[in-house]
């Protein structure tokens, strides 16, 4: 039995019981993983896939439990190199993160700039996707930590950790109606045009929950995962925006004006997301720590140990 042979298992499973998706995917041919996976069958006894001709077409029952045990000494294997590598240096490697627009360009600027500082000689991956892109990135391994504030919890594989709590703001042209009120009202809001995010993104379900607590029916008019584009389509007046505080600047985003909107909508929570029974090297706990001062390094291993 091979480390390769259970890694082409793996990502069989994992491409849908494509074999030529799972041999582009490990850079190796077609022929070589069909060829290598057989000859671990045949070593075993026993069949790991089902198939009709040529085609995989489901994993047997024993199946399963291969690629449960296979997922294991593959995960065991990643964290031996990431031991032995950080007994060699721990100044030295490499931070693979990945995040959404929003948390990328508001809210990690302040821990990424501080992590660099400290630790210069570590190349810093930032993997931008989607919520449930980003989680599956880091359940399999993919990148070491996942930050969004959806998505995540659908991964049993990963420990989920609260990091920082936010709430939104209205943003509006100058001069727009709602700045002369003196207590901003759900329904004051509902009667005009809104630009926000998309759903899956930066909170959507939660601040649509608070319009539907209220019976109230939004005339949501355009959608974008970027605030910056939300922005630019309320300076146009197309409407009025409904975008994460940190992600409004006064000076920055000047004519356009953010009123305060903590007090319509529950607060949302950015979690982060690690691959339960990780390794992970001090260069990962200090980067953790920078981010979320309050997720230490006793509290991180208590959290991903299986």
């Amino acid at each position: 039995m091979k480390i390769q042979q259970l890694k082409y298992v793996r990502e069989i499973a994992r491409r849908g019981l494509s074999i030529s998706a799972a041999a582009n995917a490990l850079h190796a041919s077609q022929p070589g993983v069909s060829n290598q996976v057989q000859q671990l069958e045949e070593e075993l006894g026993l069949q790991i896939f089902e198939r009709h001709g040529k085609r995989l077409t489901a994993i047997t029952a024993v199946g399963e439990s291969v690629l449960a045990m296979a997922e294991r000494v593959l995960q065991d294997v990643d964290n031996i190199r990431q031991l032995a590598a950080d007994s060699r240096s721990d100044q030295t490697g490499t931070l693979s993160i990945g995040t959404t627009h929003t948390q990328a360009r508001y809210a990690l600027p302040p821990a990424i700039k501080k992590f660099s500082e400290q630790y210069p000689n570590v190349h810093l991956n930032m993997v931008q996707g989607t919520p449930p892109e980003v989680a599956e990135m880091a359940a399999t391994g993919k990148v070491d930590i996942a930050i969004a504030t959806e998505g995540l919890s659908r991964f049993d594989q990963l420990a989920i950790l609260p990091c920082y709590h936010w709430n939104r703001s209205i943003v509006v042209p100058p001069g727009h109606p709602l700045l002369s009120q003196q207590t901003l009202t759900l329904e004051a809001v509902a009667d005009y045009p809104i630009l926000t995010y998309v759903m899956g993104f930066t909170g959507r379900a939660q601040q649509d929950q608070s319009f539907i607590e209220r019976g109230l029916h939004p005339n949501v008019v355009f959608t974008a995962t970027d605030a910056d584009v939300i922005k630019t389509y309320v300076e146009l007046e197309l409407g009025i925006g409904i975008i994460a505080s940190m992600a409004f600047d006064a000076d920055k985003d000047a004519p356009l004006k953010a009123i305060d909107a903590s007090h319509l909508f529950n607060p949302s929570t950015t979690h982060m997301g690690i691959r339960k029974g990780s390794y992970l090297r001090g260069y990962m706990y200090a980067f953790i720590e920078f981010f979320a001062s309050h997720l230490d390094k006793a509290t991180v291993e208590e959290a991903i140990k299986l």
